[in-house]
């Protein structure tokens, strides 16, 4: 656009040069507008080729995570999207120069947020197990165990004792998978009164507080960060529902850009900024990514 409106400049001025013909003054003008117009359209030609050349260059890597799953991706006080899984993405970027682009997703559709190519992968407590055969994992880097959350006081002691009651858990999520799965606690779930599904686990803490819920599944790591941000009023039974492991999720035959992340996911390993977040986050007893 810039060049064809100097392009119309520029006959303009020689037009306007023929029509008040041949005086001294005027023709010096005319040249002066001509030379000022050809070194303006240069000037743009060169901006464009090097905004051209900025955009090749440059690299996103946009990360699909759930906003509301803590201590791996969240929003903080302050409004920024943050986590382990956010952090430990942000150091990979780091280290390949890439601009590192945070989407949340809802979960239910992280598969056709994938294949789509919105996003490059899956990475915020994705659990691999049982999914093998649908992404091309990274290295796992994170032991997982799903738990049952109950309010303090509710008389609820063991999983026997879901027997009856209204027990809640993420859509979508791992723990659905495991009590749906005929492998896993499908056989426990069917005792229950009611299995309730939620969009996130904020509103089904809400739910377990207020007594809508008596129980609810979830993920080892997410409950402790819940547990420890709300205080007092929950416990975790000591019987887990299951045991798996954390990767990052590409889309299927994604070989190539999950060898570039298995490689960085080392390095970070190596030089401490694993455990460095691990710690800070309160998951150093889960991570089993270690330094070679």
């Amino acid at each position: 656009m810039k060049k064809k409106v100097l392009s119309l400049l520029l006959v303009s001025v020689m037009a306007s040069a023929a029509l008040t013909g041949c005086g001294g003054d005027k023709k010096s003008e005319t040249q002066q507008a001509s030379e000022d117009a050809a070194a303006a359209e240069e000037e743009a030609t060169e901006e464009d080729a090097e905004a051209e050349d900025t955009a090749s260059d440059g690299k996103t890597f946009t990360v699909g995570f759930d906003a509301e799953y803590p201590p791996y991706g969240y929003m903080d006080d302050n409004g920024e999207y943050t986590g382990f899984d956010l952090e430990l993405a942000q150091a990979v970027c780091d280290l390949e120069g890439w601009e590192l682009v945070k989407k949340p997703i809802d979960w239910a559709s992280k598969d056709m947020e994938l294949n789509s190519g919105s996003i490059d992968c899956i990475w915020n407590g994705f659990t691999m197990n049982g999914r093998e055969d649908d992404y091309t994992f990274s290295v796992p880097y994170v032991d997982n165990s799903q738990v049952i959350v109950v309010a303090d006081g509710s008389g609820i002691e063991a999983l026997e004792d879901l027997a009856g009651k209204t027990v809640g858990v993420q859509a979508a999520s791992a723990a659905l998978d495991v009590l749906q799965s005929e492998d896993g606690q499908k056989a426990l779930a069917d005792t229950f009164g009611s299995l309730n599904e939620f969009a996130d686990y904020n509103t089904a803490f809400t739910e377990l507080k207020a007594g809508a819920l008596d129980a609810l599944a979830i993920d080892i790591g997410v409950a402790k960060y819940q547990l420890n941000s709300r205080g007092e009023g929950f416990q975790i039974l000591e019987e887990t529902l299951n045991t798996e492991q954390y990767a990052i999720g590409f889309k299927k035959g994604e070989q190539e850009l999950c060898d570039t992340i298995n490689a960085d996911l080392q390095k970070l390993a190596n030089d401490g900024t694993v455990a460095e977040l691990a710690e800070k986050y309160e998951i150093a007893d889960m991570v089993i990514l270690e330094a070679e």
